[in-house]
């Protein structure tokens, strides 16, 4: 049996077991279908970049077929393997192409469910389960969840200085994002200086003019009453908007914050799953939602959380740290996704020669700040496991970027 025939019955496959049995194939077709295609071994692949462990899921079948996904936690590498390496026992011998079954299986059947740790788990296997889809039905993601919804996806790249949006604005950017810069050597200034903060910021809408989009992230380190001193004063900015202004722990005080702004708030890279995100979105307190789709449900959650937000006229800007394997399973989310109107993107620079040869040489095409959508099929990548060997994961707990107060008390980094 060749690929192709292959790819077409393992659609038929799929959507006739989708469809509860009734097909949308002819019956001489439907004869012809593999009925046995499942997943048979799981390898958790943890590979160190020099400043953190990103932890990879990998799934076989028995057709050759493989696929790849990623759920690591900045710093807790070893608990992600573990938590990862749990799902081995439920997906192995099962059809790679019941998505959303084993989605609600992982999820629901464990007593104890949620949180960072669990979910960034069951976002790597339900990637690595949507990467064989695509390979099987020889399409990319995003064209089995509907289809293109835009020609190009919009970017923005990190950069804190007027300097930066020159740089930015040099490649083709038209959006550059900054983060607080008020702590010396780790503690946080009390009075802190806000009118140095508005500074840079306007410094940086200099450099950037009226076309060029400012975001914000204050990274959960603001009180809230900082976080309210700082949106007022920079209103005239337009900052695109203000990601984390606060923690989340408490929605009454972000809403608080937000009928009290005049600027965009944005949240969400820290929250989990439809359940994590209803009260926020229903109560309309943010202007955005940045999920991530290694932590917050994978692409199967991320795709729904999108049309959450969409009925409450909320914008979505995915959240996206990591590796080439979540930034392209984000461009996926974003590729069919109409109301994803911006992408964080940290891949604009030269890869390495272990990165180019751990990623296949597989890069993400982009120019004038737009990156070209993903070709595919499935993630568009896959990962090099004897390259992975030569950098193995390193489980260890990250202090880098630990804050604290001038009383020695600790503070939310």
């Amino acid at each position: 049996m060749n690929r192709r025939t292959f790819l077409i019955r393992g659609l038929a496959a799929g959507m006739v077991g989708a469809c509860g049995g009734f097909g949308l194939f002819p019956d001489r077709v439907l004869a012809e279908l593999p009925k046995d295609l499942k997943v048979t071994e799981f390898k958790v692949i943890p590979v160190w970049n020099g400043s953190m462990t990103y932890v990879f899921v990998k799934l076989y079948t028995n057709a050759g077929i493989t696929g790849v996904g990623e759920g690591g936690i900045r710093g807790r590498a070893g608990t992600m393997i573990a938590a990862i390496q749990e799902h081995e026992r439920y997906i192995v011998g099962k059809n790679p192409l019941e998505i959303e079954r084993h989605w609600q299986a992982m999820y629901r059947q464990p007593r104890w469910r949620g949180g960072p740790i669990l979910n960034s788990a069951l976002s790597a296997v339900d990637i690595a389960l949507w990467d064989i889809a695509g390979k099987v039905l020889d399409a990319p993601i995003y064209q089995l969840l509907g289809g293109a919804a835009k020609d190009k996806i919009r970017l923005y790249v990190g950069g804190g200085s007027a300097d930066a949006v020159h740089r930015a604005k040099e490649m083709g950017f038209n959006a550059c994002k900054t983060g607080p810069n008020i702590a010396q050597n780790g503690v946080l200034q009390q009075p802190w200086d806000v009118d140095a903060e508005v500074k840079r910021l306007q410094e940086m809408r200099d450099a950037g003019g009226k076309d060029f989009d400012i975001l914000y992230d204050a990274h959960t380190t603001l009180t809230p009453e900082m976080a309210l001193e700082l949106c007022r004063k920079i209103e005239d900015l337009r900052p695109f908007f203000v990601e984390e202004p606060m923690l989340t722990s408490d929605l009454g005080k972000l809403k608080w914050l937000a009928e009290h702004v005049n600027v965009p708030l944005c949240q969400g890279e820290s929250q989990f799953t439809k359940f994590g995100f209803q009260d926020m979105i229903d109560e309309h307190v943010v202007s955005f939602i940045n999920p991530d789709v290694i932590h917050a449900g994978g692409i199967s959650e991320c795709k729904k959380l999108a049309a959450m937000a969409e009925a409450h006229f909320i914008n979505v800007s995915l959240h996206n740290a990591q590796s080439p394997v979540m930034t392209l399973a984000g461009l996926h989310v974003n590729a069919c996704t109409t109301n994803c109107v911006i992408h964080e993107f940290n891949q604009a620079r030269q890869y390495e020669q272990w990165e180019e040869d751990l990623y296949g040489g597989v890069h993400i095409e982009y120019s004038d700040g737009y990156a070209a959508l993903p070709p595919g099929p499935g993630l568009g990548i896959d990962i090099d496991e004897e390259v992975a060997k030569t950098r193995p994961g390193r489980p260890f707990i990250e202090t880098r970027g630990a804050h604290q107060w001038p009383d020695g008390s600790v503070g939310d980094s």
